[in-house]
């Protein structure tokens, strides 16, 4: 990808798909704003600010020591593609949201940040997909992984906050259809990106 914008799009997408897309950490969520309020649904939100952060500095140090390797790297992207894919097939095959209050107890923020780090998705995508494009972004600087990892945090916790708030007062916009077109529309913008990282590692295998 070429050009910040470039950079800040691809974190804007992926991150208001990772946001919206069912989960343990959405289900969370919504679990938490159901049974104590919306303000504990959104303390869930703000917790892979913290769980992520780990994950992020050992998967770009790991990558960034293979990175003369371009083969290496070709498999990563190659990985990346497929995963991206998977989320987009996902997202495109949508239906609703089930809303289930379960009793979960409050200490939202801390609970969130032990189930994010006990779910395998944050490590499989920052190993295939975010640290790679953080590592290619530092290649020009710091403006374009900053632009990438703030979009991309912007949106995934902006997303779930908003789903906090619709939890807590109308429950209906994420049963209904504009949370099925919304989730349909992610699914092809991530389905161009898997694409354009499929073509990536193909370019690096060659």
């Amino acid at each position: 990808m070429d050009g910040a914008l470039a950079f800040l799009g691809a974190g804007l997408v992926l991150g208001l798909a990772a946001g919206l897309s069912p989960g343990p950490m959405l289900a969370m969520v919504i679990t938490q704003t159901l049974r104590h309020g919306p303000g504990e649904g959104m303390r869930v939100a703000f917790a892979p600010l913290i769980s992520d952060v780990p994950i992020i500095l050992v998967t770009t140090y790991l990558l960034t020591q293979v990175a003369d390797h371009g083969p290496i790297l070709g498999v990563v992207s190659l990985a990346g593609g497929v995963l991206v894919a998977y989320l987009a097939y996902e997202s495109l095959r949508t239906r609703g949201l089930e809303i289930r209050p379960d009793p979960v107890a409050p200490r939202s923020l801390a609970t969130g940040v032990l189930v994010n780090t006990l779910n395998p998705h944050p490590y499989l995508f920052w190993l295939t997909v975010g640290a790679p494009t953080v590592i290619q972004g530092l290649e020009s600087g710091w403006l374009r992984p900053a632009l990438y990892l703030g979009g991309f945090y912007l949106c995934l916790v902006g997303a779930k906050v908003v789903v906090a708030l619709l939890a807590g007062h109308s429950r209906a916009l994420l049963t209904g259809r504009a949370y099925v077109y919304t989730m349909r529309g992610l699914g092809v913008l991530l389905l161009a990106y898997s694409i354009a990282l499929l073509m990536d590692g193909t370019d690096r295998l060659t």
